[in-house]
């Protein structure tokens, strides 16, 4: 049985209403993951430690989940041999942050991630992102201070701002900098680290480099709308006061609002940014996809 640790970063279940990230390999998807909380599901304070969960993972509704297979399909041997002295997962956020530390600069470090737990949340993050939902309390990045802002006022559907787009700037800025070839190689060094957080997901004769590979693929496919997004409210049947209404719009085409966690963040960031961002998903999945199939 996993202990209260693990248990907090297991998969979230999905719901059939819809409602770096490894620095050193899940880069792009920490991308998709911080924009998203920035963006917008930003909380008024910074995000609680997550509760244990208890219910058992459900397997990923998109992309499906893989058959389970007695060797990788994209080895991360091929990139780059494994770190022979790592701390055990309990105990290796002191040195994963110095690694990070070390390819990012620790100032870098302390203003766009959450090191506590990076391991873990890396794993749990990518994993999520081609779910329905991707719990925030779940990501390896620091919120933003603004919030999401839409044109209009009240529970008629609107559009989301165009302002919000220039939030990214920062975030995308700052990833579009990160050396990949030495974030890829970083990544590999980790692995053992990444591949047991994902073992103790409930995987444990699955491989985490092909998940991120599956979900790489995954978020590539999202479509890139051009007009303005319009969005609604959910409709909240509670006397309760709600005081963070910006968690609650959803996307009026349902087309758009039957898209998995991640592709809707990357439609939410905007044309010009998702371009930018698939751009980083793609060179990232160049390096990461080390099979001949997984290649073409």
């Amino acid at each position: 049985m996993p202990d209260q640790e693990t248990a907090e970063f297991r998969p979230a279940p999905e719901r059939t209403s819809s409602t770096p990230w490894v620095a050193a390999g899940v880069l792009a998807c920490a991308v998709a993951a911080g924009a998203a909380w920035w963006f917008w599901l930003r909380p008024t304070e910074p995000p609680a430690a997550p509760p244990p969960v208890t219910t058992a993972p459900e397997a990923p509704a998109a992309p499906p989940p893989m058959s389970e297979a007695s060797v990788p399909q994209n080895p991360v041997d091929a990139l780059a041999p494994a770190d022979t002295a790592l701390p055990a997962l309990a105990e290796s956020d002191k040195r994963v942050t110095e690694m990070l530390a070390e390819l990012l600069g620790s100032d870098k470090v302390a203003s766009f991630l959450l090191t506590e737990g990076f391991v873990r949340r890396v794993v749990a993050t990518v994993d999520n992102l081609g779910r329905a939902q991707a719990p925030s309390r779940m990501w390896p990045v620091q919120p933003m201070p603004q919030r999401f802002v839409v044109d209009g006022e009240g529970d008629a559907p609107t559009t989301v701002a165009a302002s919000n787009a220039a939030r990214y700037s920062a975030f995308l800025t700052f990833a579009e900098a990160v050396p990949l070839e030495s974030a890829v190689a970083l990544y590999a060094r980790l692995y053992p680290l990444f591949q047991q957080a994902y073992e103790e997901l409930g995987y444990p004769k699955r491989y985490f480099n092909d998940r991120l590979v599956a979900v790489l693929d995954h978020l590539l496919l999202a479509p890139e709308p051009q007009g303005p997004l319009r969005v609604k409210l959910t409709p909240v049947t509670t006397e309760v006061p709600n005081l963070r209404p910006w968690v609650r719009y959803e996307f009026v085409d349902p087309a758009l609002e039957s898209l998995s966690s991640g592709q809707k963040v990357l439609v939410r960031m905007g044309p010009a940014n998702e371009v930018r961002a698939k751009a980083l998903i793609r060179d990232l999945r160049k390096r990461v996809a080390t099979s001949e199939v997984a290649r073409k």
